[in-house]
């Protein structure tokens, strides 16, 4: 079974930086997509950048293009999320999510079959 755990949210002001880690357990698929979605409250989840296990394939939504980087340590099983330059925008709960694959990853939330349980990440003055 594929645990994820979710850690490094908070509360930051508005400019500063955040990393977010997600522990993965129990994987044995050899490629495997990950991402991570938010969520604020009264709006849809939303997978805002994903990786590619194997290429290391990264892509992002324009809302966090340039200021968030996704990357992965395959050695430690352990998915991060760079938040820099916060805006209060940003503020949502954040979600680790996986999925074996043999072919390509998408931002679409459906895509996903394991999920964390979150991590709220609060951006204010």
């Amino acid at each position: 079974e594929v645990q994820l755990v979710e850690s490094g949210g908070g509360l930051v002001q508005p400019g500063g930086s955040l990393r977010l880690s997600c522990a993965v357990t129990g994987y044995t698929n050899s490629r495997y997509c990950m991402g991570w979605s938010r969520q604020a409250p009264g709006t849809e989840r939303e997978v805002i950048t994903f990786i590619h296990s194997s290429s290391g394939f990264t892509s992002y939504t324009d809302s966090v293009k340039g200021r968030f980087t996704i990357s992965l340590d395959s050695s430690n099983h352990t998915l991060y999320l760079q938040m820099n330059n916060l805006k209060p925008e940003d503020t949502a709960m954040y979600y680790c999510a996986a999925r074996g694959t043999s072919g390509y990853c998408s931002h679409a939330r459906t895509f996903y079959n394991s999920w964390g349980k979150g991590t709220q990440v609060t951006v204010s003055s």
